[in-house]
């Protein structure tokens, strides 16, 4: 079994919340890692149990004085009934780690936590492997562009290898486990378990597929709507569905009233670059590497990496994108301590100076700008100015 990075977190919050709440997409390993560190004395049921579910949404109450706390309740959004009774129950109780709740349904489940269960829950987010997980390094540190270390070089071929098999657990614990045939699989469960109400599904697997060509761009709803065939409504409600779920990252342009002409449509991030490779029919890394396309799914990987990390050592990550009606790009800049740290991500070994011009356009903030560079696949961390640098992919995601 792969160790977890947010394994530590989920300890941590068991001993200071009374609720444990662990969310993220299917079979990125929720129930896997929640049974490996769960209390002996905790019992474990799962909602997926249709008779269970019936038990649960029917007579609530009753259900969980059927099973007294500690209780790990997986898939919980199916059984919503529940959650204002947890909440009468752990008012009465100030044991911590009380009730264990897991969930693939990110925006329904949220929900009913921050209805009923608001200062009660500690909240998780999980998702499929970071690099640093797969090549089992779990103590790594979060990016930091004020601490920029250099790390073991990654050559290009192994970053398109990681890009196109993706970070599912499933395809790592098992061995010789069928890349098409896990991905296949799993398409199907979304869309017959939690995807029910969208009626076309044909449309949404067309819809699925052309938002996976389209990581690492900017949002054009019109566009897809018109390569699906169904309406920009539509494809609005549809993209909210895979944001819910957590397979899709929305990162939002970065504002500011003092830089006129800004785009205001956020940026496509596929979370798992090898969910958006089989759903765009890359047939191997080399194809994807030598494609039009590599670009930007070497930009989404990165930032998709950003996102998963952060998330897995509970650090709140402000981050956005930059780019103006002239087309000028900042592909990330993160946000923190009243700084902007400017970064562009290019699939390059031969990073130029030229690549961070558009970091002059932050100056018309008036904010405090940190450290930026390039993000690359050059072998060296090395300073490109007194304030930027040029930035190994391995000192970011190893």
């Amino acid at each position: 079994m792969y160790e977890r990075e947010v394994k530590e977190r989920i300890k941590k919050i068991n001993d200071t919340f009374k609720v444990l709440v662990v969310i993220g997409p299917r079979e990125v390993g929720k129930t896997t890692l929640l049974e490996s560190v769960m209390p002996e004395n905790m019992t474990k049921i799962s909602l997926k149990d249709e008779i269970l579910r019936r038990e649960a949404k029917e007579n609530p109450k009753i259900f969980l004085d059927s099973y007294p706390a500690p209780l790990f309740i997986d898939e919980v959004q199916y059984a919503p009934e529940l959650f204002q009774y947890i909440k009468m129950k752990v008012d009465k109780d100030k044991t911590r780690g009380q009730y264990w709740l897991s969930g693939s349904q990110l925006f329904d489940l949220m929900k009913n936590v921050t209805e009923s269960l608001a200062d009660r829950a500690g909240i998780v987010k999980m998702n499929s492997f970071t690099y640093s997980e797969i090549m089992r390094n779990t103590k790594k540190e979060a990016f930091n562009p004020d601490n920029l270390k250099q790390r073991k070089y990654i050559d290009v071929n192994e970053i398109f290898e990681r890009i196109f098999n993706g970070g599912m657990p499933e395809l790592y614990d098992i061995e010789n486990m069928d890349r098409n045939d896990f991905y296949y699989s799993y398409i199907d469960k979304y869309i017959e378990k939690d995807i029910k109400k969208i009626g076309n599904v044909e449309a949404f697997k067309k819809f699925m597929k052309a938002v996976a060509i389209r990581t690492g761009t900017n949002l054009n709803y019109s566009d897809i709507a018109n390569d699906v065939g169904v309406s920009v409504n539509t494809i609005k409600d549809w993209f909210s569905i895979l944001v819910s779920i957590g397979l899709v990252y929305l990162l939002e342009p970065y504002s500011s009233n003092k830089i006129k002409r800004l785009t205001h449509m956020p940026k496509i991030i596929f979370m798992d670059l090898g969910l958006a490779c089989y759903l765009a029919n890359w047939e191997s890394a080399r194809a994807l590497q030598l494609s039009n396309l590599s670009d930007n799914f070497f930009e989404s990987y990165v930032i998709s990496e950003l996102i998963k990390s952060y998330e897995n050592k509970g650090i709140h990550l402000e981050i956005s994108h930059f780019r103006n009606k002239e087309t000028e790009e900042i592909d990330l800049i993160i946000f923190k301590n009243n700084t902007l740290y400017p970064l562009v991500i290019k699939k390059t070994a031969n990073p130029r100076k030229d690549m961070i011009k558009s970091f002059k356009h932050l100056e018309k903030t008036n904010m405090k700008i940190g450290n930026g560079g390039i993000i690359c696949l050059y072998d060296k961390l090395m300073k490109i100015d007194e304030k930027n640098y040029i930035i190994p992919i391995s000192s970011v995601i190893n």
